[in-house]
């Protein structure tokens, strides 16, 4: 069995929409927690670290990203199948296993124009803000991830979560899962000459 040509787009595109509600959720009963960042999307490879600015309205903002760090074949998920295939009929591993990454930059605080590094406060309110963030993010994966599938649920991995930077003016958290992406769509038929 194969996967649906959308399967694994639509899975981002679903995890990407659990994390920016639960973002501005905890926007709203965290003071001073910013929500989900406009700049929203799935990425098509790793997101570069562009711009930490708000796009909407020129005030920091930051970005909200998932993208596919890799897809293998899992016959007892989430192990990687490592039988070789082509020389026999040999049935395919049932099961597709897919790790996400899901990435949320905010802008760090930078040294000022006279050279001057940030303050001590300003220090530890991007870390208030980032520490928020990694549970929310945390707490979004593991708790709507499984809904995304309907009734039956997702079988899923939580992978490790990082902070990531300060670098080019960004600090965030990235965080990893491995989810299981049954095949339910028919091999195409061979249609060699």
């Amino acid at each position: 069995m194969a996967l649906t040509s959308l399967s694994l787009h639509d899975l981002a595109a679903a995890l990407l929409g659990c994390v920016c509600h639960a973002l501005d959720r905890t926007a709203l009963e965290v003071v001073g927690q910013p929500g989900c960042p406009c700049r929203t999307f799935v990425s098509p490879g790793a997101p570069a670290w562009d711009e930490c600015a708000d796009p909407c309205s020129g005030e920091e903002g930051g970005q909200l990203t998932v993208h596919v760090a890799r897809l293998y074949p899992s016959p007892r998920f989430p192990e990687e199948d490592r039988e070789v295939r082509g020389l026999t009929s040999c049935q395919p591993a049932n099961t597709t296993a897919a790790e996400l990454v899901v990435t949320l930059l905010r802008c760090a605080p930078m040294v000022n124009e006279r050279g001057c590094p940030p303050s001590a406060e300003e220090l530890v309110t991007a870390a208030r803000v980032a520490h928020v963030d990694a549970v929310t993010v945390y707490n979004a994966v593991m708790c709507c991830l499984p809904t995304t599938a309907g009734p039956r649920g997702r079988r899923f991995v939580m992978g490790s979560q990082t902070i990531i930077g300060p670098m080019g003016g960004c600090v965030g958290v990235e965080q990893r899962v491995i989810v299981a992406l049954p095949g339910c769509a028919p091999c195409p038929a061979d249609e060699s000459p």
